[in-house]
């Protein structure tokens, strides 16, 4: 399906990882490997580097910048888009990732932690991140009566929810808002260039069994998390949250 959400937001990515329970394979060959192959279905991700924590990512690059990245890390494989114009073709390189992982880095069902898939969006805003969150999600709410202390400011709003999704917990939904308001610029209500980000992830814990299968499992979520972010994402979290940005402005 085609993006319905950029309208509401200054950025959005849409991300899948894979974490872990062992360490994923750091040698060269089997790293180069593994690349390769994907650069051979998307040739237009050829920027490869290793970052300072260790990570490998190979991404490409759009008018200068990132468009869609594949990063190997010590125990998590992700992979993601920047601004997709279509879900469909987002979710591409995204499966070719867990089709090759088995045979290129030996992730097997059993290995899986977690699979993950995220819709992040980007709030562009320059100024108290806590407050405007405060005032979008919790005004006039329980939770937002705590701010109404006498002479109280808003010093940190970040606010988390987890939800499970099945009967036995291994299906859930996490939606998280980050500000990005440092100690001191919340004090001085200074500017920050960084934006408000909106968290929404829908995470499966596999069981281990044989049965399991990665890419079904990822259809599935990645169908359950389009539904959630139009039935309740946006009404919810992320219009209130453009709403109050722009009355600000």
């Amino acid at each position: 399906m085609t993006n319905p959400f950029g309208s509401f937001c200054d950025g959005l990515f849409l991300d899948m990882c894979v974490s872990t329970q062992l360490e994923l394979p750091r040698q060269r060959d089997t790293v180069l490997a593994f690349f390769e192959q994907i650069q051979k279905r998307f040739p237009a991700l050829c920027q490869f580097s290793r970052r300072e924590r260790g990570e490998f990512v190979l991404e490409e690059e759009i008018d200068g910048r990132r468009g869609r990245w594949v990063a190997l890390e010590s125990d998590r494989l992700s992979a993601g888009c920047a601004d997709p114009d279509d879900f469909e073709q987002a979710y591409l390189l995204q499966q070719e990732v867990l089709e090759i992982m088995p045979y290129m880095l030996g992730i097997r069902t059993l290995d899986i932690d977690c699979l993950d898939v995220t819709f992040t969006m980007d709030f562009d805003y320059q100024g108290n991140h806590d407050e405007v969150i405060a005032e979008a999600l919790l005004g006039g709410s329980r939770l937002g009566s705590f701010f109404d202390l006498s002479g109280a400011r808003v010093v940190s709003c970040c606010p988390s929810l987890i939800a499970s999704l099945s009967a036995d917990g291994r299906m859930q939904a996490r939606i998280a808002i980050e500000s990005r308001s440092a100690l001191a610029d919340r004090a001085e209500k200074s500017k920050t260039e960084d934006p408000i980000s909106l968290y929404f992830t829908v995470r499966r814990y596999p069981d281990g069994s044989p049965q399991f299968n990665t890419a079904q499992s990822f259809a599935e979520q990645c169908r359950t998390a389009e539904q959630l972010m139009f039935e309740k994402i946006i009404p919810n979290f992320a219009r209130p949250l453009s709403n109050a940005i722009s009355q600000r402005r």
